[in-house]
């Protein structure tokens, strides 16, 4: 069965007024299944909810769009009211519930990245709700939750019965929803925009890796990610996951190239790609980009809280470290173009700037 990495789109799973929830398919992506890999995307118009959840599923959480609040509680812990933008990169281990709230007038569109190897459905998130008319609440009889919470029957009808909604709501703009709290985003929080950069290069790109130097939490979520924004035209060097970790990417903005060579030396993939796009590299497969003219930025997570790689072009690639007469018996060619080969990027790092 030959090994299909096309870059996909998510399908919407439910949704209303306050906004819809997305996913990508494993049926559509075998690599979210083979790699126990889950990828959704939330999106919430103004004064739209995303009602109190778990999953089971680790997830790192990139706000790609506007800006709003979430609560995040970890077990045993108290409420995190956080203020969120775009930039954000939130890591959510297991167990911990979380809500999500816009209370502006921009979309709030947050995509979430993880691991599915401990979930009911390999390559798919599940979420538990605990309200709304899929929570918790509607699954036990009048007679546990009143006992559970020392209810009147009463009141237990209006907590199960007056939350019709599914995931997702649109509250009353008349509804005053918890304020951030100041220091609440401290250790829960990085902002990939705003974070000193890991590379810059002129011309040609820049990084910032969210690992557990920067973000502790990343290691209870046991993979790290990174914000990558090459420059319009600039190419990222061929480079591979020495630590057999998978990539997953998603396509922040611009567009562009890529290329994808595995086993045999054979080009498992080449497309072009546009925001919005997933696709995933697997253990140990080198992949490169180009971009257009008009750059290309893309988010991934690598299935290890402190990946390393390997690149193959620029300064640090290994070819560099490998003895000259290696490569001159490796690739059968006379000693000077062994050396010619040698002689170039001997200053790019792993991004290229377009040729002059």
């Amino acid at each position: 069965m030959e090994l299909d990495l096309s870059p996909r789109l998510p399908k919407k799973v439910y949704g209303g007024d306050g906004g819809s929830y997305f996913a990508w398919c494993p049926e559509e992506l075998p690599m979210l299944r083979d790699g126990n890999i889950g990828a959704a995307k939330l999106a919430l118009e103004k004064y739209g909810l995303a009602l109190p959840r778990y999953s089971d599923s680790s997830k790192v959480a990139y706000v790609l769009q506007g800006s709003g609040t979430a609560g995040i509680v970890l077990p045993e812990k108290e409420e995190k009211v956080i203020e969120i933008k775009k930039g954000d990169s939130i890591a959510l281990p297991f167990g911990v519930v979380t809500w999500w709230f816009n209370n502006a007038d921009t979309e709030l569109v947050i995509l979430f990245l993880g691991e599915t190897h401990k979930g009911h459905k390999a390559g798919q998130f599940t979420d538990f709700y605990l309200t709304g008319s899929n929570g918790i609440f509607t699954g036990f009889s009048t007679e546990f939750v009143g006992r559970a919470w020392d209810l009147d029957e009463t009141t237990v009808k209006k907590l199960v019965g007056s939350q019709t909604g599914n995931g997702i709501v649109k509250v009353d703009a008349s509804l005053k929803m918890p304020s951030p709290r100041k220091g609440d985003r401290e250790g829960f929080v990085l902002n990939c925009l705003e974070a000193p950069l890991d590379v810059d290069i002129k011309d040609g790109g820049r990084v910032v890796v969210l690992n557990t130097k920067n973000l502790p939490l990343v290691g209870e979520v046991g993979f790290g990610a990174d914000l990558v924004r090459i420059d319009g035209h600039s190419m990222c060097s061929p480079g591979f996951s020495c630590d057999s970790a998978l990539q997953v990417t998603y396509i922040v903005g611009g567009s562009g190239r890529v290329q994808v060579v595995g086993a045999d030396g054979k080009r498992v993939l080449e497309t072009h790609v546009k925001a919005g796009a997933l696709f995933i590299v697997p253990r140990f497969f080198v992949v490169s980009k180009i971009a257009d003219s008009d750059g290309l930025s893309w988010f991934s997570i690598v299935t290890t809280p402190d990946p390393i790689f390997t690149h193959l072009a620029g300064k640090t690639s290994v070819w560099k470290a490998l003895s000259p007469e290696v490569l001159q018996a490796a690739f059968k060619v006379a000693p000077e173009v062994e050396k010619t080969f040698r002689s170039k990027r001997t200053s790019d790092a792993i991004f290229f700037p377009p040729p002059n």
